[in-house]
């Protein structure tokens, strides 16, 4: 049966995942996927995917890992209002038990699953990875910043939303001019997520992926077909 709750580690963790769905909340208000096991606590957000064969937009995700105290292992997709709302209330019960001299992270309920998130079929191998060379914080912050700029300035107001996705595809899906295979949509992730800091960003492949990490998350890039001679 699968677990219907979950809890953090420590009251940190759950300020962690607040602000990471926050955030994410804002880049693109639908789901996450929730992959809980061998105490550890994954969650995926979709920042950019395509939407229909010939929509050429990137598949870009944002993850962080989390510890857990609890036990139960689920794979669930849920809406990321109704999850934000449920850590926010945990944060609360935390707070206050704090306030009491207790110190119990509080148990996160699961939402009711949604089974239309596309992109949440696509899963990211857990294994086989191997580093590559791949850019650095300042490059992706600079890509971000172009891009966002570019899409404002193309995308006037009240235009139909194929026009926007087809505009969105064509900014984010340019390769980064100093590092080729990997869209502009990376930097634009990282950026949204508030993954970029003073650390490095190492970068890691395995089949069609790409991943670029930092001390705050992980960005994942889905390679495009005709990217991957080479």
């Amino acid at each position: 049966m699968t677990a219907r709750s979950f809890t953090l580690a420590d009251p940190a963790s759950l300020d962690d995942l607040q602000v990471f769905l926050a955030r994410a909340q804002r880049v693109e208000d639908g789901s996450v996927r929730l992959i809980a096991g061998s105490g550890v606590l994954a969650v995926y957000a979709a920042v950019l995917y395509p939407v229909g064969l010939l929509d050429e937009t990137p598949t870009v995700l944002g993850l962080r890992t989390l510890a857990l105290s609890s036990t139960g292992d689920f794979d669930a997709v849920v809406p990321i209002r109704s999850l934000l709302l449920r850590v926010e209330r945990a944060q609360e019960l935390a707070v206050a038990a704090i306030h009491e001299g207790r110190q119990e992270p509080a148990a996160v309920g699961l939402p009711m699953e949604v089974h239309t998130a596309t992109w949440a079929a696509i899963s990211p191998p857990r294994g086989g990875w191997r580093a590559v060379p791949g850019p650095d914080a300042a490059s992706l912050d600079r890509v971000a910043r172009a891009g966002i700029a570019e899409v404002a300035e193309a995308v006037p107001d009240a235009v139909g939303e194929s026009i926007v996705r087809r505009v969105r595809a064509e900014v984010w899906g340019r390769e980064m001019p100093d590092a080729p295979h990997i869209p502009a949509g990376a930097g634009f992730a990282a950026v949204s997520l508030g993954f970029l800091g003073e650390d490095a960003v190492t970068s890691y492949e395995t089949g069609p992926w790409t991943r670029l990490t930092t001390r705050r998350g992980h960005i994942l890039v889905k390679r495009r077909a005709w990217t991957l001679s080479r």
